[in-house]
């Protein structure tokens, strides 16, 4: 199943790790990502740690839990990010739908990356 298709069809968390430079390492729940037609993964994020981090090292995990023991744990390496355009108002939009009012308002950055390995949550 294609990654686009998976997370249209699939309900459950997401946690997105990174690290700086050092190696400190870091996680933050995360909604499912924007999957674009090229295979990049778009997420929105605020001006704090995660964000950070991608600025020391480029590469991060997203983990996406189904309540269980199923799910995907997608291997990441950043490529680019934007501070204004359309994909930044529509996740901001979402947010503030999905979440509580006034959410869309922290997010502050698209961070687009490759997909670099897909493995299941749990196994091989």
């Amino acid at each position: 199943m294609k990654i686009k298709e998976y997370f249209e069809s699939h309900k459950g968390t997401g946690y997105l790790a990174t690290a700086d430079g050092a190696g400190r390492v870091d996680i933050a729940i995360y909604s499912r990502p924007h999957v674009h037609p090229d295979g990049t993964l778009a997420f929105g994020m605020a001006d704090r740690l995660t964000h950070a981090n991608l600025q020391e090292n480029p590469y991060a995990t997203y983990a996406f839990n189904e309540n269980g023991y199923a799910g995907l744990r997608l291997y990441l390496k950043k490529v680019r990010e934007e501070t204004e355009g359309p994909m930044l108002e529509a996740i901001r939009k979402r947010a503030n739908e999905v979440s509580v009012p006034g959410a869309g308002n922290a997010v502050k950055f698209v961070v687009y990356f490759d997909l670099v390995q897909q493995r299941p949550l749990v196994g091989s």
